[in-house]
C-alpha cells in the first residue's frame, strides 16, 4: 500500500497538521482537497472554500525574475485552488514582503501583475497587508462558495473513470527547467508563464468530476497525490508529447530529454487533472464543448495502485514517489535532477 507518509514534504505538513485542533464543520480531511471546505451554518446549501498560497522559493532560486510574474503567480495560484473544488470566488486578500531596497517601479510591477490575474479571473483583492523582509514573500488567500450537493475533492475517483487535463501541460516545467539550467531565455521566455485559474471550467467539473486537484506541483506529482488519496492506480495512454504544450516539447527537443521529464518537474502551471466516470464522458464533453473549451483525455483509471506512463512508446510504470522526493536532494542541480529522474522508470 502506497502512502501518503511515503513523500517527504507530507510528512512536514503531517508534523504541522497534529500541531492543530481541527474544527468540527470543515468537511476535507487534511490532503484530501486543494481548498479547505467549511460549513457556514443554517440552511443555504453553501460551502465556504478557503485556501492560501506564499510565492517565496521561486523568486529567491531565480525561477521567476519579473516582477509582473511574482504577482500574477500569487493571484492565480490561490485562485486555482478554488478552480479545483469548483467554487465561485468572493475575492482575493494578499500579502506582500520585499526587501527595503525594492523601489516604487519593482512594486509597481508586482500590483500589476496581480490585478492583470484578478482581471482575467473576473475578481478583485479586497485588501491585504505590506512589510519588509529580508527576501521577497508574496501571499494570497482566496475564498469562495459552492454547493454542498456539488462538493468536489480529490477523493472519489472510481477504477474505468476517464482521466483528463484541463489543457496542455508543462509549462512549469519548461520554465524551472530554462532557469536553473540557464538555457538561453529565448527558449521559454519568462512571459510564456502565465498559467490561468480554470474557475470557469471548474464550475462545470462540479456536476461531472469524481475528484479533481490542480497540478501546481506538476502532472506526475498529482497523478501520484490522486493514487495515494483513492487507492488507484492511473494509466496515462496518450502520448506525453501530445499531453505538452508545443513550446514545452520542443524546449524538451532542444534539451535532449524526453517529454514525460516535462511532466515531472515540482514546478506545475495550474491545469485541472479530474476523473469524469465513463457513463457521463459522453455529456461532460458536450457540455465542454459548447463553452468552446478542449479538455486532454490523457487515460483512465484501474485497479491497485501505480501509475502508467509512456515512455518511448510503450506503457512503463513510473514511481512517482521517488520522483516526489527527488527536489530535496538534487533540487539544485538540474543535470543529477533528471539524471535521477530517468531511473524512475521500473
Amino acid at each position: 500500500m502506497k502512502s501518503l507518509e511515503d513523500i517527504l514534504e507530507i510528512r512536514e505538513i503531517n508534523r504541522w497538521v497534529r500541531r492543530f485542533e481541527r474544527s468540527p464543520h470543515q468537511r476535507n480531511a487534511p490532503h484530501a482537497s486543494d481548498a479547505e471546505l467549511v460549513e457556514l451554518g443554517g440552511n443555504n446549501g453553501q460551502l465556504l472554500a478557503v485556501t492560501i498560497d506564499t510565492v517565496s522559493e521561486e523568486i529567491t532560486r531565480g525561477i521567476y525574475r519579473e516582477p509582473f510574474t511574482m504577482g500574477w503567480v500569487t493571484v492565480m495560484a490561490c485562485l486555482s485552488d478554488l478552480a479545483a473544488v469548483g467554487a465561485d470566488p468572493l475575492g482575493v486578500v494578499v500579502s506582500v514582503s520585499v526587501e527595503p531596497a525594492r523601489g516604487p517601479a519593482f512594486c509597481d510591477g508586482i500590483a500589476r501583475g496581480m490585478q492583470a490575474a484578478c482581471r482575467r479571473s473576473g475578481v478583485w483583492i479586497l485588501g491585504g497587508d505590506t512589510n519588509t523582509s529580508l527576501s521577497i514573500n508574496l501571499t494570497g488567500c482566496a475564498a469562495g462558495l459552492l454547493p454542498r450537493r456539488n462538493r468536489l475533492t480529490r477523493i472519489g475517483c472510481k477504477s474505468g473513470d476517464l482521466v483528463f487535463l484541463s489543457g496542455p501541460a508543462g509549462a512549469g516545467s519548461a520554465i524551472g527547467l530554462a532557469r536553473l539550467a540557464g538555457l538561453p531565455p529565448e527558449l521559454f521566455p519568462e512571459s510564456a508563464y502565465r498559467p490561468s485559474a480554470r474557475i470557469r471550467e471548474g464550475r462545470l467539473l462540479r456536476n461531472y468530476a469524481s475528484c479533481c486537484m490542480d497540478t501546481s506541483d506538476g502532472v506526475l506529482a498529482t497523478l501520484d497525490q490522486l493514487m495515494r488519496l483513492n487507492a488507484a492506480g492511473f494509466v496515462v495512454e496518450t502520448d506525453p508529447k501530445s499531453i505538452l504544450r508545443r513550446d514545452v516539447a520542443r524546449l524538451a527537443d532542444f534539451a535532449r530529454i524526453p517529454p514525460w521529464v516535462m511532466l515531472a518537474g515540482h514546478h506545475g502551471e495550474f491545469e485541472l487533472l479530474f476523473t469524469v466516470p465513463a457513463v457521463k464522458a459522453a455529456d461532460f464533453q458536450s457540455e465542454a464543448s459548447r463553452m468552446n473549451w478542449a479538455p486532454v483525455p490523457i487515460g483512465r483509471v484501474a485497479a491497485g495502485q501505480g501509475i502508467q506512463l509512456k515512455v518511448e512508446g510503450r506503457l512503463r510504470t513510473i514511481d512517482t514517489g521517488s520522483i516526489r522526493n527527488l527536489f530535496a536532494k538534487y533540487g539544485d542541480s538540474p543535470d543529477a535532477y533528471v539524471r535521477e529522474l530517468l531511473k524512475c522508470t521500473l
